[in-house]
């Protein structure tokens, strides 16, 4: 892990120098903050987008595996936008893309009955009391 660890962290020192070479300094302050409010917002609002996910996996549009996928890159998208530099907020932008990807095809997939969630009111459960 350390070995990928550090080029990452070359490459990112790298080309946020080279960027904020070509934009300024103040420009490149605006472009960290803005993006890491642009993460603290995604990541406020984790909850709700996983509601949503949960609610298309229920209706069978989407299956568990996607559903894991959809919560993990949207995280870590988040998380990735909030690290300052360019190099991050670049693979975060992807994870996220990856994310409205995944829910773009949740929403025009059909809705599937044959899913392994059992909806209330069963009919075939007895109900029954023993009194001694």
């Amino acid at each position: 892990m350390a070995v990928l660890l550090v080029p990452f962290l070359f490459l990112e020192l790298f080309l946020s120098l080279k960027v904020g070479e070509m934009i300024g300094f103040t420009w490149s302050v605006i472009w960290i903050i803005g993006s890491f409010m642009l993460g603290l917002s995604l990541l406020k609002k984790s909850q709700q987008t996983m509601m949503v996910n949960m609610n298309s996996m229920m209706k069978g549009k989407i299956d568990m595996r996607k559903f894991q996928n959809v919560g993990m890159a949207y995280f870590i998208g988040s998380i990735l936008l909030m690290i300052p530099g360019v190099f991050s907020d670049f693979l975060g932008v992807i994870a996220l893309c990856y994310t409205f990807y995944l829910q773009f095809i949740a929403k025009i997939t059909p809705e599937s009955t044959n899913n392994n969630f059992k909806k209330q009111g069963d009919d075939d459960v007895i109900d029954v009391e023993i009194i001694d």
